[in-house]
């Protein structure tokens, strides 16, 4: 799944007088760009969404990170060693807070510390299960000072596994596994990480600017230990919205220096020869189904009519339209590894029949188990973005002339839609799932009963016992079958409806070099950026 991520250049004839000073900077060597949405959190030990993983990535680091070409490499640990019973960092001795104190092996005992304490609520407690008792701790049964994580002075930590976990060294590198400052976040309490100021930085930029809803403003980490590798001194983010044909209308106004497409700014971007650059990812899109008892998508008849109607390939090339995007039948990504080619390869999964036929005899099974007369509305949850306003219009269409279910469209600003998934208020869910590092479990666990991301309330003690065999097991050939089995029960017993699996296309201002995507735990990267040409 690690590979380099690679830019093709579309198109490059483009005189730079297309491009206005605003969106690049030159002599101070700033860019502006535009977010999608306000960062729901900037709590590392909260985060789970790619906005505010994007921004954490810049303004915080772990043991270990991912470089220019999405391999691991140093952090604020210089070297380490990694065993099957455990791991240990030695720490380099220049990393700094941006108040200028040491970072330490204890900033990282006690935020670690803090993300498995059920008090926490971290939706990403799981990525600590690898460390010894760290799930029992999470569940209240062992405390908090049981967990296998010791500090040996300021500068050496050492992990005991509860279990073989060879891709542990890709976990340091997840904003879970940010250090975090005891007397700091104490000291800021409920506000921690709630404004710019309520925030320490030991990354390559600092937050300076955070006017919510409206504006942030990054700056360059005088004090971060690989300065000189960062050439950018400042990103400003002066516009935040979701709507691509504003951002694109900014990117040709030179307001901003890149803007992420869709199908009809693709279109203005070829027909006025805007170069543009493909960022392949590890991200794939579905459909989410609720199975909470209250919830009538709870009847697998129902879910195998969805599934016997719905066709990824009809959704991807006439519904989405955009190069690069390609039908997804299953979890794991067509970028997923197996043992000597990629994982789907080796293990094609079994597809159901699908047909208008099937899925009518499925919902009359369905009607008689709900013991319905006539169907309730069903409720599609979406967030409030032009492409999943348009996968959502062609869902409700698709539903009540293919099914005969009326469907209430509940379109949300991002923060909000997250919030209604976490309680479970949607029948249907518009969403995806990114991988957080590389291995296959990143996605294999996501449905399994503990993972508080399963937002559909999946339960099956068969899926879970697949789940930990996977993540004990150190025997690569036997996690691969596993993963096989998963990706099965995933298909048959309807948790999801894959819908595709993205490449990203962006037009940017052709003075910006060096922008890379981050394939685990991140979005665009700007940590390799720099301006190069003449300023007007």
């Amino acid at each position: 799944m690690c590979r380099v991520v690679t830019c093709f250049v579309v198109a490059i004839f483009v005189s730079l007088s297309a491009f206005a000073d605003g969106g690049v900077d030159l002599v101070a060597q700033r860019i502006r760009i535009a977010l999608k949405t306000e960062p729901p959190t900037l709590n590392s030990l909260q985060a789970t969404d790619n906005i505010s993983g994007l921004l954490l990535n810049h303004l915080q680091e772990g043991l270990l990170q991912y470089d220019a070409h999405n391999q691991l490499t140093a952090g604020v640990a210089e070297r380490w060693e990694l065993r099957a019973d455990g791991a240990t960092f030695w720490l380099r001795k220049n990393s700094y807070w941006s108040d200028g104190r040491p970072v330490t092996a204890r900033d990282f005992l006690f935020a670690w510390r803090q993300v498995v304490l059920p008090t926490t609520a971290s939706r990403y407690a799981f990525l600590m299960f690898p460390v010894k008792n760290a799930e029992r701790i999470n569940k209240g049964e062992v405390p908090i000072d049981q967990l296998g994580v010791s500090a040996t002075g300021d500068y050496r930590i050492d992990v005991q596994f509860e279990h073989p976990c060879p891709y542990f060294l890709g976990l340091t590198a997840n904003s879970t596994y940010f250090p975090l400052r005891e007397d700091f976040y104490r000291a800021r309490g409920e506000r921690y990480a709630a404004d710019a100021g309520d925030l320490l930085f030991n990354g390559p930029f600092t937050l300076t600017r955070w006017d919510h809803g409206a504006h942030l403003t990054l700056k360059k980490n005088p004090r971060y230990w690989n300065r000189d590798q960062i050439h950018l001194q400042e990103i400003d983010i002066p516009y935040i919205t979701g709507d691509l044909s504003t951002v694109f209308n900014l990117f040709q106004e030179g307001s901003i220096a890149l803007s992420q497409l869709d199908a009809p700014t693709l279109q203005q971007a070829v027909d006025r020869k805007v170069p543009l650059q493909l960022f392949p990812t590890v991200l794939f899109f579905f459909l989410e189904l609720n199975l909470r008892d209250d919830r009538m998508t709870r009847n697998i008849h129902l879910r195998r009519a969805m599934q016997a109607i719905f066709s990824p390939e009809q959704l991807v090339n006439k519904i989405i339209a955009l190069p690069g995007n390609r039908p997804a039948p299953s979890l794991f990504p067509a970028t997923v590894k197996g043992l000597h080619t990629t994982f789907r390869e080796e293990f094609p999964p079994r597809l159901p029949a699908r047909g208008l036929a099937i899925a009518r005899r499925e919902m009359e099974l369905a009607k008689t188990e709900l013991k319905l007369q006539q169907w309730p509305p069903l409720v599609l949850l979406a967030r409030d973005s032009p492409l999943e306003r348009k996968i959502a219009e062609y869902l409700q269409q698709l539903l009540q002339t293919g099914l005969g279910i009326p469907t209430r469209i509940d379109i949300q600003v991002f923060k909000q839609a997250l919030e209604k998934m976490n309680t479970g208020d949607f029948d249907v869910v518009i969403t995806g799932w990114g991988a957080d590092f590389d291995d296959p479990i990143t996605f294999g666990d996501l449905f399994a009963s503990w993972n508080i991301n399963n937002r559909g309330r999946y339960n099956s003690a068969q899926y879970d016992a697949l789940v930990r065999a996977a993540y004990a097991s150190a025997d690569q050939s036997e996690r691969m079958k596993l993963f096989a089995q998963m990706q099965q029960h995933v298909i048959d017993d309807v948790l999801i409806l894959p819908m595709f699996e993205s490449t990203e296309i962006y037009a940017m201002n052709p003075q910006l070099r060096g922008v890379t995507r981050a394939l685990y735990s991140g979005d665009i990267d700007f940590r390799f950026a720099y301006l190069e040409g003449s300023q007007k």
